[in-house]
């Protein structure tokens, strides 16, 4: 194909004007994870200072949990490129312990997450135990720490779990057990729905949608134009329910979330 000089003279300018957004794409996203890192930083040094305050009276780690609201809050609010809508918040009784259960798309997800003011325990892999001050920050707020393909972890979180729920503190679960790298729903596990069963506690659904793209795995890139939600939705009684009926629970919360995601998806475009 005969490319004539105005044609190269476009394609020039289209070429460097990609080149001066992809710039500008970079640049914005390295100050906001600096911002990021910045936020975690003070976040751990606010917990080390209430928990040596709060040390005896305070085993619930209740007020350092807390402090992930304005860290939440900081993050959502200093960055241009995310736009949040949230719904369902009605559904919560703070009053009650659930079993909270939400999709997983990002390390975004636990971020947004804390806008529900929620007091849990979530169910982490170990690797994030690893990281330096986030890691610390999950340390000493007695979040419960997951090493995958071992068994006697598993038994170990299960246990915690259910201590945590005696305890009235509810627990939260990503029950596709790792992010899903399609956007579409992976199958549930059915630790989460077996606890709420034995516990006689409600399970707590959460749909998550947009945190793929506004956090991707593996890129430390961020998209310049992204649309997240979460939606809470009303809650799955399981008091009169059955060991039978593991299946079913676990079925209609997979479906309740993805009925939820569909609709998010459709406002969205």
């Amino acid at each position: 194909m005969q490319c004539f000089p105005r044609q190269k003279l476009y394609y020039c300018c289209l070429l460097k004007g990609n080149d001066h957004f992809m710039l500008k794409q970079i640049i914005a996203s390295v100050l906001i994870w600096s911002i990021c890192s910045f936020l975690t930083i003070l976040l751990f040094f606010t917990m080390l200072l209430i928990f040596g305050m709060t040390f005896f009276f305070d085993k619930k780690r209740i007020f350092l949990h807390s402090q992930c609201f304005w860290w939440s809050d900081a993050i959502i609010g200093m960055n241009p490129f995310w736009k949040i809508d949230i719904n369902g918040l009605e559904h919560i009784d703070k009053s009650r312990t659930y079993v909270i259960v939400a999709n997983h798309q990002s390390i975004a997800d636990i971020i947004i997450l804390y806008q529900t003011r929620m007091q849990f325990k979530w169910v982490a892999k170990d690797s994030l135990f690893r990281i330096p001050f986030l890691g610390w920050c999950l340390h000493l707020t007695k979040h419960i720490r997951l090493v995958r393909d071992r068994p006697l972890s598993i038994l170990s979180v299960y246990r915690k779990a259910i201590t945590w729920l005696d305890n009235d503190m509810s627990v939260l679960f990503f029950p596709e057990g790792s992010r899903s790298t399609t956007g579409e729903l992976a199958q549930f596990h059915s630790g989460a729905f077996k606890l709420a069963i034995k516990k006689g506690v409600a399970i707590l659904p959460i749909a998550i949608q947009g945190t793929a793209n506004a956090m991707p795995k593996g890129k430390m890139t961020l998209s310049p134009d992204s649309r997240l939600s979460m939606t809470i939705l009303p809650a799955i009684e399981t008091a009169s329910s059955q060991p039978s009926d593991l299946a079913h629970l676990r079925d209609t919360a997979k479906t309740m979330i993805e009925q939820a995601l569909g609709r998010n998806m459709g406002t969205q475009h």
